[in-house]
């Protein structure tokens, strides 16, 4: 079977965090400041102040999960200065890459909706599901 990574989603919360929060804390700022549900099945993503370090918090059907990676060199990039705003969406490709240190982000393209494919595939040539 294959399965699309694109179907899980990403956010990451784009102010600096200090590491030394634990999981109710990160739980917290998903809850209140993302405003998104933790148990959905999303990632969510923290970076420090000197971005040499950072978080990945997510739900995976039976508790809550904590990646933690801290570079020996180098740092990753800003995620504050993508956008203006409480978080940033991404792909689990951009996340994949970003946890790696790659500073190229925002290269996948956007996810289409039927909307996108009417063009293409008329309404009268879908299959009722």
């Amino acid at each position: 079977m294959i399965v699309s990574a694109r179907q899980v989603a990403v956010f990451a919360y784009a102010e600096p965090v200090d590491m030394r929060k634990s999981f109710d804390t990160l739980a917290a700022l998903v809850k209140h400041a993302l405003d998104k549900d933790l148990l959905s099945g999303s990632l969510f993503l923290f970076v420090s102040k000197d971005r040499k370090r950072a978080k990945v918090l997510y739900f995976d059907g039976t508790g809550l999960c904590l990646f933690a990676k801290r570079l020996e060199k180098g740092r990753f990039a800003p995620v504050c200065d993508r956008v203006r705003s409480s978080s940033v969406t991404m792909t689990l490709s951009e996340l994949t890459q970003y946890i790696e240190g790659s500073e190229r982000l925002g290269q996948s393209p956007a996810l289409l909706t039927w909307a996108d494919l009417t063009p293409r595939w008329p309404e009268k040539n879908r299959r009722a599901g």
